[in-house]
């Protein structure tokens, strides 16, 4: 038996980090991605989605889509040439929405599964923590679509975000009350309502300050917890207040919970904005539209003319999922996956600081895309600079674009109706 000793785990984990140690690929040999995302608890719908969606990718890659092949030179099949051909395999692991579980099962995906890369995990939280081990074990992680400001202000080397975040949302958010204002409508009084963990005080925050640059100011903050089953003190307070604007920033779970007890209370505000996230989730558009008609959200994701890179992905989705069309988050975590596997068929080789630096020359054009960026091109933190998104607003059980005007598909309908 051979002694661990501190120098030999030092040793080790820096030869890890050097990119060392990895077997070379053989013929048609697989390449093992880690994929961490919420399969169980709050956020599953989402998470479950955006599954089938890297499923959907895995299978254009491996086996091929000649429309697709036009457009995306590894769609032609076959796995990838750089590597021999291999196959890519992914291993799904449940983060379960805990921080906590995330950090573990990056940890398992590394040392266990021995994964080239790791991508995921939803919650900015989760991200946190499980790219935290990734950096400390010198593997590349690729996140999709986890906003929170502070996830490319760490001085990691090994953390790639392909999303836009939130200042880019702030702006837009500002942008479109700008315009409102100027249209007439009331705008002055503004509430925020947060569910308080990394990604509701991340997004919160910045879009104050936001706000404060552009001359709105945000009156009124109630931030919440996630797991609340009850929000009716809070939805009581919007109701006395009652401010012309209110933002939400939440989950699936809270989503649907402030949306019924603002109907059971019968309150609404002129202007209703969702950041995404539970507002978006297929579960939410399926049950609860009809209650939020006119809701303002965002999105990176609009299905293009037919024949396009997201028309012709989402045509695949629909097949896969037996009707459901590609949403926000489900095609930001597709569009992270397919930057990983470019980067990987560049870096020809498994060895971590190889994927590491062809990731870093990332560089794709806005035609290679499946979500609506002006394509991929990472900074010295690790945030993609030419991410972008678009305004939508809910409209007879789904979102239509509405600014800005050169990607609008429809006029914005306020004030908010919602029941």
């Amino acid at each position: 038996m051979i002694k661990t000793t501190r120098r030999t785990t030092m040793v080790g984990a820096a030869t890890l980090a050097a990119g060392l140690g990895r077997p070379a690929m053989a013929q048609d040999a697989t390449v093992k991605i880690g994929v961490i995302y919420p399969l169980s608890g709050n956020s599953a719908t989402a998470g479950n989605y955006s599954k089938m969606a890297y499923e959907v990718g895995a299978d254009v890659i491996n086996n091929g889509n000649a429309d697709l092949a036009k457009f995306i030179p590894l769609a032609k099949g076959g796995g990838l040439p750089g590597l021999k051909n291999a196959k890519i395999q992914l291993i799904f692991a449940d983060n379960q929405g805990t921080p906590a579980a995330g950090q573990n099962q990056a940890l398992r995906l590394i040392t266990e599964e021995k994964v080239a890369a790791l991508i995921g995990a939803y919650q900015s939280g989760i991200t946190l923590t499980a790219s935290a081990i990734a950096e400390r074990h010198g593997i590349p992680f690729v996140n999709g679509e986890s906003v929170a400001a502070n996830l490319t202000e760490r001085g990691f080397k090994w953390f790639f975000r392909v999303t836009p975040v939130a200042l880019d949302f702030a702006r837009a958010y500002s942008a479109f009350l700008t315009a409102q204002k100027a249209a007439g409508l009331k705008t002055e009084n503004i509430a925020l309502v947060h569910e308080n963990t990394e990604y509701g005080n991340s997004v919160g925050s910045v879009i104050v300050d936001q706000f404060a640059k552009d001359g709105f100011k945000v009156g009124l903050k109630i931030p919440y917890s996630a797991n609340s089953s009850d929000v009716q003190p809070q939805v009581l307070q919007l109701k006395e207040k009652n401010p012309d604007v209110l933002i939400f920033i939440s989950y699936t779970s809270d989503a649907i919970l402030y949306t019924k007890t603002m109907k059971e209370l019968n309150w609404k505000p002129g202007i209703l904005i969702a950041d995404n996230a539970g507002f978006n989730d297929p579960a939410f558009v399926k049950n609860m539209s009809s209650q939020v008609e006119g809701l303002i959200n965002r999105s990176a994701f609009s299905p293009g003319k037919p024949g396009s890179v997201p028309d012709l992905f989402n045509k695949l989705y629909v097949k896969k999922t037996g009707g459901d069309e590609l949403d926000d988050v489900s095609v930001r975590g597709l569009q992270a996956f397919m930057v990983l596997a470019d980067a990987l068929n560049r870096a020809g080789s498994t060895e971590p600081a190889r994927i590491q630096a062809a990731l870093k020359a990332t560089d794709l054009p806005a035609e290679q895309m499946v979500a609506g960026y002006d394509g991929v091109k990472f900074d010295d933190k690790g945030q993609n600079v030419k991410a972008a998104s678009v305004v939508t607003q809910m409209r007879g059980g789904k979102y239509v674009t509405i600014a800005p005007k050169d990607r609008a598909t429809a006029e914005v309908i306020l004030p908010y109706k919602g029941w």
